[in-house]
C-alpha cells in the first residue's frame, strides 16, 4: 500500500510538471515579436511589476524574451531527443542482433562518439552546417544517442536469452515478429525514460552553443544569447540580466529531470522507495 501511494504521488507530480512545462512552452509560442520590441527609454531597468526580469540594454522585456527563448530550447530539445532516440533504438538493436563484425564496427563508432566531449563535437557539427536552428538541431541529435544505444543493446542481449524468445524461435516465428511482440514491449520503458533524460542535456547544450556563438543567430531570443549579452553588464551591477534568465533555465532543466525520475518510478514500481 505504501509503495502504491508513492506511485500515486508520482503520477500526480508528473501531471503537474507536464502542465508547468506545457505552460512555459505555449507562453513562449504565443509571444510575438511586437511584444518584445525594445525601447531605449526603458533600457537597463531593474525588475519591477511591469518587467518581472527587468529590461536589457535595448529596452526589451527580459521575462518575455526568456520565455520565448525557453520555447525555442524546448522545441530543439524535443526534436533532438526524438531523433537521438530513433538512432539509439536502431543502433542498439542492430548491435545486439547483427553479426560479430557489425557489432564491433558499431561499438567502435559508439566509443568514438563518447570519447569526444559532447560540446566540442556539437560545435564542430553545428559550425560545419552553418550554425543556426538546423545546425544546432542536427549537431545535438547526432551526438546524444550513444548512452541509450548501449542500454538498449544490453536489454536486447538479455531478452534474447529468455525462454519465451527461444520457444518463439522453435515455433518458427521470424526475428521481426519476436522483436515487435517480445522485445519492444520490454524496451518501451527504457526508451521513454532515456528520451526524457536526454531532453535536459539537449536544452543545456543548445544554450551553451548559443552562449559561445556557435548556435542560434544573435537576433533570436535564445537563452544562451541572452546570457552572452548580459555578461558585459554584470560588472556594472546589472545582475538581473544574467541571474534571472539563467535561474529560469536551471528550473526548467530540473523540472524535466524530475519528470524523468518520476516516470521511471511509475513505469518500474520496483524502483520506488517509499
Amino acid at each position: 500500500m505504501r509503495r502504491q501511494n508513492y506511485r500515486t504521488r508520482a503520477v500526480i507530480l508528473s501531471v503537474l510538471l507536464l502542465v508547468i512545462l506545457m505552460a512555459i512552452y505555449l507562453s513562449g509560442i504565443f509571444i510575438t515579436e511586437d511584444m518584445i520590441l525594445g525601447s531605449f527609454l526603458e533600457a537597463k531597468l531593474p525588475p519591477d511589476f511591469q518587467h518581472f526580469f527587468g529590461t536589457d540594454a535595448l529596452g526589451r522585456d527580459l521575462f518575455l524574451r526568456t520565455l520565448k527563448g525557453l520555447s525555442v530550447s524546448i522545441t530543439i530539445g524535443l526534436a533532438a531527443s526524438f531523433i537521438s532516440g530513433i538512432i539509439a533504438v536502431l543502433v542498439g538493436i542492430g548491435v545486439a542482433c547483427g553479426s560479430k563484425k557489425t557489432e564491433e564496427a558499431i561499438t567502435w563508432v559508439i566509443d568514438l562518439f563518447m570519447g569526444i566531449p559532447h560540446i566540442v563535437l556539437i560545435m564542430l557539427i553545428s559550425f560545419a552546417l552553418g550554425r543556426g536552428f538546423w545546425g544546432v538541431l542536427i549537431g545535438i541529435s547526432f551526438t546524444h544517442w550513444c548512452g541509450l544505444a548501449r542500454v538498449i543493446r544490453a536489454e536486447v542481449l538479455q531478452l534474447k536469452s529468455e525462454p519465451y524468445v527461444a520457444i518463439s524461435k522453435k515455433l518458427g516465428k521470424s526475428g521481426s515478429w519476436i522483436m515487435v511482440h517480445h522485445m519492444l514491449p520490454h524496451l518501451t520503458g527504457q526508451i521513454l525514460v532515456g528520451l526524457i533524460l536526454m531532453f535536459p542535456h539537449a536544452v543545456l547544450h543548445e544554450a551553451s552553443l548559443s552562449f559561445l556563438g556557435f548556435g542560434l543567430s544573435p537576433e533570436q531570443p535564445a537563452i544562451g544569447i541572452i546570457l552572452a549579452e548580459s555578461m558585459r553588464y554584470l560588472s556594472t551591477g546589472m545582475w538581473w540580466m544574467a541571474v534571472l534568465p539563467g535561474l529560469l533555465l536551471v528550473i526548467l532543466v530540473l523540472l524535466i529531470d524530475k519528470l524523468g525520475h518520476l516516470l521511471r518510478i511509475i513505469w518500474d514500481p520496483y524502483s520506488s522507495q517509499g
